[in-house]
């Protein structure tokens, strides 16, 4: 007993090396030796992976590049294409095709009247003209029926008509008529050309959907058919043709606005395959 006192009285640097036990207390833990941690395999794999990384980054951006300059090239391109094809509605006449000096139906009308009347009193003199040959009448009202015959169809002569009379018969009204519509569809027949203007104009409905309306449909199938010109026989097909031409001219200057603002585009951007100069057989 004195011997275990002994022993805990005892200084602790007298005490052997072994690991002292005390009630509610766990053993001290042994020292853990370091181990050098050194870059292992999958590591430095990852390290070379890493810029591999950054090079399909760098490659992303530039095909978004290249196809944007594909699009704009093909863009450009069709838009070129278009303006070619449809250029000849700038030569578009439009006193011809409007047909400034059409005689309205009151003045056609109106100049009937008077060509009826004239033909009432030729026919009437030449009655009484008749008569008097017969005998139904005295001879001297039968030769002043002559007299007023041959001043009636004197005075219906053209030449002699305008001496006395500023408004057109008529015969001159009708002749005008034949004339403007001559001229008009002589004038749709330049326009058309050999391949068809109004067909092609309607490829450019994406500036002005007008150009599908229903009532233009006609128009288109006859001018692919090339037979467009001969078909316009009527006032109202010229004037339909005509209202068809002014939605396409105003389809034409947003076609010519989107082209330019396409090219300048490319040339900020320094896309030169799109602002390269067009083959001329293109």
């Amino acid at each position: 007993m004195a011997q275990g006192n002994d022993s805990q009285l005892r200084p602790s640097g007298t005490l052997d090396r072994e690991p002292v036990l005390r009630p509610g207390r766990p053993a001290d833990p042994l020292p853990v030796p370091e181990v050098s941690v050194t870059p292992t395999a999958p590591d430095a794999h990852e390290a070379t992976a890493e810029p591999d990384n950054r090079n399909s980054e760098d490659a992303a951006p530039v095909a978004d590049v290249i196809s944007d300059t594909d699009m704009a090239e093909a863009r450009q391109r069709r838009l070129r294409r278009l303006l070619k094809q449809c250029e000849r509605v700038l030569l578009l006449d439009f006193s011809t095709l409007s047909m400034q000096g059409w005689p309205d139906n009151f003045a056609l009308a109106g100049a009937r009247r008077k060509r009826d009347i004239w033909l009432f009193c030729a026919i009437l003199a030449a009655l009484v003209f008749l008569s008097g040959m017969t005998g139904f009448v005295p001879a001297w009202i039968a030769g002043g029926g002559f007299g007023v015959f041959v001043l009636v169809v004197i005075a219906g002569i053209p030449t002699v008509r305008r001496l006395y009379a500023s408004k057109p018969s008529c015969l001159d009204l009708l002749m005008l008529r034949q004339s403007l519509m001559k001229d008009a569809r002589k004038h749709v027949a330049h326009l058309e050309g050999e391949v068809g203007l109004l067909w092609q104009c309607a490829q450019m409905a994406e500036f002005n959907p007008t150009l599908k309306s229903i009532r233009f449909s006609g128009l288109v199938r006859l001018s692919e058919k090339r037979i467009l010109a001969r078909s316009l026989v009527k006032r109202e097909h010229i004037r339909l043709y005509l209202i068809y031409l002014l939605e396409a001219e105003k389809a034409y200057d947003r076609l010519q606005h989107a082209y330019f603002e396409g090219h300048q585009t490319a040339i900020d951007r320094g896309w030169q395959t799109v602002t390269a100069v067009p083959d001329v057989r293109e």
